[in-house]
């Protein structure tokens, strides 16, 4: 009988009791009554027969089996039992295992990382099991090169997240000189990238991403005692994060009440796009609110000098620094950043639907663009969870201070 054929292999059919289907030289698969598939190789070694397990099909291909059975055979014409190769190998394999990047980098968290704040080791812990360990994780951490740790950066700054990128490339590091420090390596590869990830942009440089202070930032919006328009436009540029310039030139009829959204026609939009914002119910309050002062005219946040024209693009930035938030500190367009980052890093919602609700060019698998309504219904629930988040973060941070919510105190009065 001759060689077995991968179609041959792949159609084999269960029967009532298991069957072989030889290979030659004692390789075959052997069929079992459930349909499983399991290749063996039978040999004498010591006159006396034993068999080699050498995987499941189709893990396993005929390919693979045959060049496990050709190092097996190898290892037989020179005196040593592949049996015991392949026990040897998994004691190895465990021993590798001790040392993959994963295993290091959770020992390095768990000793490094105790004393470091809560958002600080949530953003750290999810930089490593999303982007880290899935393609460098189960690799011994002495053979991980700078090119494989590149790649692994790259897949994040595809997603336009770079900042991320750049903070995964430090905690790599840090994982790397742990391991050095710990005797299981000898370098840092990541040393040798240096220059090789692309710059942030350094418009969305001056924005406020960490929770904590996104909750003192929360806590100071809802204290601004501006204009009614000013203190509006500033209270729903963090809830919907949207183009400062689009916020400010908002038309009371480009809100769709009924459907809870804001529905912005493409002559407005950068992209030139129509584009669909999802409502909050934090969102529509601040908008009925706004409505009793400026709902008969055109625009929601009129400019103070005259109502047939929109808030200056000064509004929102100066109402930042009456708070104490420099240009170098918090921008109007840094609200955009803060949404981006703290979805992805901190809540967890896919990159695609962050990107569209930023209103960027974001293209399906098969190259289109997306259109308005594209994965409306999960961006409205995305919309929802980053206004609770917001008021989240802006409640512990009022307990951190002692001091109480506006709203609470106005309930229990």
């Amino acid at each position: 009988m001759g060689k077995l054929t991968a179609t041959q292999v792949k159609h084999a059919k269960p029967a009532e009791k298991q069957y072989k289907l030889s290979d030659g030289d004692g390789l075959y698969l052997l069929v079992h009554p459930n349909g499983s598939k399991y290749w063996r190789f039978d040999f004498r070694f010591a006159g006396k027969r034993k068999t080699l397990a050498l995987g499941v099909y189709p893990e396993v291909s005929l390919l693979e089996a045959r060049e496990g059975h050709h190092e097996a055979r190898t290892n037989l014409r020179k005196g040593i039992n592949p049996a015991e190769t392949r026990k040897v190998a998994k004691q190895t394999q465990h021993l590798t295992d001790q040392n993959s990047f994963e295993a290091i980098a959770r020992e390095w968290f768990n000793t490094k990382m105790c004393n470091r704040s809560k958002s600080h080791q949530d953003r750290t812990l999810r930089a490593l099991e999303k982007d880290l360990f899935p393609y460098l994780g189960s690799r011994p951490i002495t053979s991980i090169t700078a090119s494989e740790l590149l790649n692994a950066l790259r897949r994040i700054e595809s997603r336009g997240a770079v900042e991320t990128a750049h903070r995964a490339k430090q905690t790599a590091s840090q994982v790397f000189r742990y391991a050095v420090v710990t005797d299981r390596a000898e370098r840092d590869p990541s040393a040798d990238l240096t220059g090789a990830l692309k710059n942030p942009n350094k418009k969305h440089l001056a924005a406020i991403t960490d929770p904590a202070e996104v909750g003192k930032l929360m806590v100071a919006i809802e204290g601004f005692r501006g204009t009614p328009v000013v203190r509006a436009a500033l209270r729903l540029s963090p809830l919907l994060f949207q183009r400062p310039g689009e916020i400010r030139a908002m038309e009371w009829s480009e809100l769709n009440w009924e459907e809870k959204r804001w529905e912005i026609p493409a002559e407005k939009m950068k992209m030139k796009q129509a584009h669909i914002v999802p409502l909050s119910e934090q969102a529509l309050a601040i908008l009925q609110e706004i409505h009793l002062l400026t709902g008969r005219g055109k625009y929601v946040f009129p400019s103070a000098r005259g109502a047939s024209r929109c808030l200056s693009e000064n509004g929102v930035r100066t109402a930042l620094r009456t708070l104490g938030y420099d240009n170098d500190t918090m921008t109007p367009h840094g609200f955009r950043a803060m949404a981006r980052t703290l979805l992805d890093e901190v809540l967890g919602f896919r990159p695609d639907w962050i990107e569209h609700q930023l209103a960027h060019a974001v293209k399906d698998p098969n190259g289109r663009a997306y259109n308005r309504t594209s994965h409306l219904e999960g961006r409205t629930q995305m919309m929802t969870a980053w206004a609770n988040y917001l008021d989240e973060l802006r409640e512990k941070a009022l307990q951190n201070s002692g001091a109480t919510s506006p709203n609470t105190a106005a309930e229990a009065a």
